[in-house]
């Protein structure tokens, strides 16, 4: 049965992606980023399905991918697009169009980033612009994060020109909101807080950790670029819900403690999720 656990989790992305697609970004003529939103800006001057320009735009792609990587990742790559494609066509009725734009961008971003992101999450790619930015990549050493935005730009740009600056900047909010739905989705959703805590008092604030937050916690040796005086670093990772606890641990110990707090999208180990 694990074996289809993949296939659902492809099929239901699909689903989730393509009504978000046609129930909010379409229905407003709003668009996307990478070639889903080049897909758009041609569905709409062309009135052409938005899943069979998707496929179209991919084919070329797919001969690439064979060539560079393998059969296998072809696969994956037509697994993904053929399953939102048909996906994007079968809810091609589902429209809600609403006065306020906003919301149109929010919920479209929301549920096209949870599809995507559980598209990708079950082993599948959605091809586009991954193959072409990894191609670029390794041939010309550019970043691909810069590829991404570039297109993107360019998108937006498009969007701009055909349909107005403000169906642009509605657009850039819903790319916003799916790019990070996709992140956390993607990277994992058991989001911590990693904390830097200089103290001359390190090793009781450690103790406290230990005994009242039930975490561990890992002091580091360093030294004052300044002063060039030994000190220690304690390093500690926790639920985003045990923060306040932790800042009321260190104002009792050593108000005077120096604490760095960033976030840690994914943690893998005892107390958090089991690694795979």
């Amino acid at each position: 049965m694990n074996i289809f656990l993949p296939y659902w989790g492809i099929a239901l992305g699909s689903f989730i992606f393509a009504f978000g697609l046609n129930y909010f970004i379409i229905a407003n003529g709003l668009a996307e980023g990478g070639f889903t939103g080049l897909a758009l800006i041609i569905h709409y001057l062309t009135g052409w399905s938005v899943g069979g320009i998707l496929i179209t735009l991919n084919i070329p792609l797919f001969f690439i991918g064979w060539k560079m990587w393998g059969k296998t990742f072809v696969f994956k790559t037509l697994l993904g697009v053929s399953a939102t494609s048909l996906a994007i066509d079968l809810t091609s009725s589902f429209n809600f169009q609403t006065q306020d734009l906003l919301l149109g961008a929010l919920y479209g971003g929301v549920l096209s980033g949870v599809g995507i992101g559980l598209v990708l999450r079950s082993g599948a790619t959605t091809g586009g612009i991954d193959i072409i930015a990894r191609l670029i990549h390794e041939k010309t050493g550019i970043n691909m994060g810069k590829i991404y935005f570039s297109f993107d730009l360019a998108i937006i740009s498009l969007v701009a020109f055909f349909f107005g600056l403000e169906k642009a900047l509605y657009t850039l909010v819903a790319l916003y909101i799916f790019s990070q739905i996709i992140d956390r989705l993607v990277e994992g959703g058991n989001e911590a807080r990693a904390v830097i805590i200089i103290s001359g008092v390190n090793q009781v604030i450690a103790n406290a950790i230990i005994n009242e937050l039930e975490r561990g916690a890992t002091i580091l040796k360093g030294s004052g670029a300044y002063t060039g005086k030994e000190k220690n670093i304690l390093y500690v990772v926790i639920s985003k819900h045990q923060l306040l606890h932790l800042k009321k641990i260190i104002q009792e110990v050593d108000p005077r403690a120096f604490i760095i707090v960033s976030s840690a999208y994914e943690v893998l180990g005892e107390g958090f999720r089991p690694p795979k």
